[in-house]
């Protein structure tokens, strides 16, 4: 009797619930492994490295040392401006000129799918590349910038060895490299449109303006918020475009964030320092993500 009841408990199966539960976590588990070893760990090692003065030599414990040297060092603060600067030119940028170019190409014209391919190109474009050909276009002497600006008959401007310019230089780069693909999300987001909308509106007697304004812009809020913080976030992580560029010059003009942790930590091998600020660094990433995540369904409940 006793063996009976046991062999039936030891063949009973499995329900289908548990079965999918353990298929999702055989599914997930290379992703979360990978996120174990390549992002959790690595993080939790800054952060452990941030009360140290670690510099490939020494590791001693310094406590709070490196966040104090942030929040009272001028070279953070005018990092901070510089990336501060930098996202107020990029965003509005990019918005506009991203949105203006979904509604060319949301158009009903032949070749239209043509023109999609040409503006999304640069997106797929290496970064490495990218920022060599541009520094060449922005070649004081041989570049096609300031060849144009001979043509248009106005002074040529050494557009990343001037403080003024060298920054703006950079934004030109970074819009250009990320428009298209703001491009094809605000694309999505008309294409969900309903086209009846737009059909009552122009048998009122809507202009393409007004149907532009009081349609087009209110049903495209919530993409244009997904958007807006995303590029908020990029706009703190750029550097490889500043890496090829400019090195963070001429005169620091250019040094982010960012950039400034690259070279406290594998310029001056500042470890210790450079984790600190990393760690500050990503403290404002999560603030925007959390920014993001605490308001946007809120934001897209009352704009649809």
């Amino acid at each position: 009797m006793i063996k009976t009841l046991s062999r039936g408990a030891a063949k009973k199966p499995l329900s289908q619930k548990t079965k999918r539960t353990l298929w999702g976590y055989l599914f997930v588990s290379p992703a979360l492994i990978y996120f174990l070893i390549w992002v959790f760990l690595p993080v939790a090692a800054s952060f452990a490295l941030s009360f140290t003065n670690y510099n490939t030599a020494t590791a001693d414990w310094v406590g709070l040392k490196n966040y104090i040297d942030i929040f009272t060092q001028s070279k953070v603060h005018t990092a901070l401006v510089k990336t501060i600067q930098f996202g107020l030119e990029l965003i509005p940028a990019n918005l506009i000129l991203s949105l203006y170019l979904a509604v060319l190409v949301d158009q009903k014209i032949r070749g239209v799918s043509f023109f999609r391919t040409i503006y999304y190109l640069p997106v797929l474009t290496s970064l490495v590349i990218a920022g060599i050909v541009w520094a060449s276009l922005f070649d004081p002497r041989t570049g096609a910038m300031n060849w144009l600006l001979r043509l248009l008959k106005l002074p040529p401007q050494q557009w990343l060895y001037n403080p003024d310019l060298a920054l703006h230089s950079v934004v030109v780069v970074r819009i250009w490299k990320g428009v298209g693909y703001n491009m094809m999300v605000f694309l999505a987001g008309l294409q969900s449109i309903s086209q009846e909308l737009y059909e009552v509106a122009a048998l009122d007697g809507a202009s393409a303006w007004a149907r532009f304004r009081y349609i087009t812009l209110p049903l495209l809020k919530p993409t244009a918020f997904y958007i807006f913080v995303m590029a908020c976030i990029s706009s703190f992580q750029v550097f490889g475009e500043i890496y090829v560029m400019t090195r963070g010059g001429p005169a620091g003009a250019t040094r982010t964030l960012i950039y400034l942790i690259y070279e406290e930590a594998f310029q001056y091998t500042k470890m210790g320092y450079a984790s600190a600020l990393a760690f500050v660094l990503f403290l404002f990433v999560a603030g925007i993500a959390l920014f993001n995540l605490l308001f946007v369904n809120r934001f897209v409940e009352e704009n649809t």
